[in-house]
């Protein structure tokens, strides 16, 4: 690759429109007493899954190795017909997320990460970038993270989830100046209630939110757990949506399939691309309310199985 990133061309005809993912694929080791298990995670690798198993032309572009764990990595993200983006597999080892959970799921996390990302092409007609979590915070693949973004506003919406892990960023407000750095470049933010109230050293959250849209982003959206969904337009209008009941086995990668079903939201409605970037702004409270309905209906068939397994469009019609 020629460069740290590309500006995208325009499809061939008949060329599907392809979402372009940037962040960490991992393997989280967790430790439960004496019991160890190994499984696939990252939040940028669960986001790009969620959209193939919502009908989603999706490509990751990604850093791991080639050893047993990284074909473990290879193997459960084709298995949704995600496609690897060129050098993915270039790292000289796989990154590991070694949690140690207490009695009552509590985890504390032991990170062995490399993030070298070389560069990133955006593919041929691309509608949407999405980025986030320690993909767009960890040296020195940040750098080209941000690169790729910068060069691709200029025909795909960006969108965002900061995904804060404050094991890897104990210092709040240097967090929050590389966060704030990104959210300055994206159309569409999503966080955590608890992301926002660390970044906030204690701050309201719905305060820190409202502070985010002086930044320019064209939606934020504040999920906020059992508690529901807390979204803002540009164009001043704020929803507010209860969560639905759901019985839950756990909690892993409910933000992420929320995120999924958002840019897929967005993409039916047709407010994806940077030539809608106005019209994002000024979405509607009935068009933005079903779409938020259905992230949690998602997120919700995800907490209500183990693991970070969203739904295929299918489940979701049928449910």
């Amino acid at each position: 690759m020629s460069s740290a990133a590309s500006q995208p061309t325009a499809p061939e005809a008949g060329q599907a429109s392809t979402a372009l993912v940037i962040g960490e694929s991992l393997i989280d080791i967790v430790h439960r007493g004496e019991e160890v298990s190994e499984h696939p995670g990252g939040s940028p690798m669960n986001v790009a899954i969620g959209l193939a198993r919502l009908g989603r032309d999706a490509e990751l572009a990604t850093w791991f190795g080639h050893d047993p764990r990284g074909d473990v990595l290879a193997a459960h993200i084709g298995a949704d017909h995600v496609r690897l983006a060129e050098a993915a597999r270039d790292a000289a080892t796989t990154s590991t997320a070694a949690a140690t959970l207490t009695e009552d799921g509590q985890a504390t996390y032991v990170f062995d990460l490399d993030w070298s990302l070389p560069s990133v092409d955006v593919p041929a007609g691309c509608p949407v970038v999405h980025t986030g979590s320690l993909g767009a915070c960890i040296e020195p693949g940040v750098d080209v993270v941000r690169q790729t973004v910068i060069a691709a506003r200029g025909s795909s919406t960006i969108t965002y989830d900061p995904n804060v892990r404050p094991d890897l960023q104990p210092d709040p407000a240097s967090a929050r100046a590389v966060v704030e750095g990104f959210v300055r470049l994206a159309d569409v933010v999503k966080a955590s209630d608890e992301d926002l109230a660390y970044l906030g050293e204690g701050a309201d959250p719905e305060e820190v939110l409202a502070g985010w849209a002086d930044l320019g982003p064209k939606l934020l959206v504040m999920t906020c757990g059992g508690d529901g969904v807390i979204a803002r337009s540009a164009s001043g209008l704020e929803v507010h949506l209860p969560a639905k009941k759901v019985t839950v086995a756990d909690t892993v990668g409910a933000g992420d399939s929320f995120m999924a079903g958002l840019i897929d939201g967005l993409w039916s409605e047709g407010l994806l691309g940077a030539e809608n970037r106005d019209a994002l702004g000024r979405i509607c409270a009935p068009r933005l309310e079903a779409i938020l309905d259905r992230c949690a209906l998602i997120a919700g068939i995800t907490v209500s199985r183990d693991g970070a397994n969203p739904p295929t469009l299918a489940e979701l019609e049928t449910a």
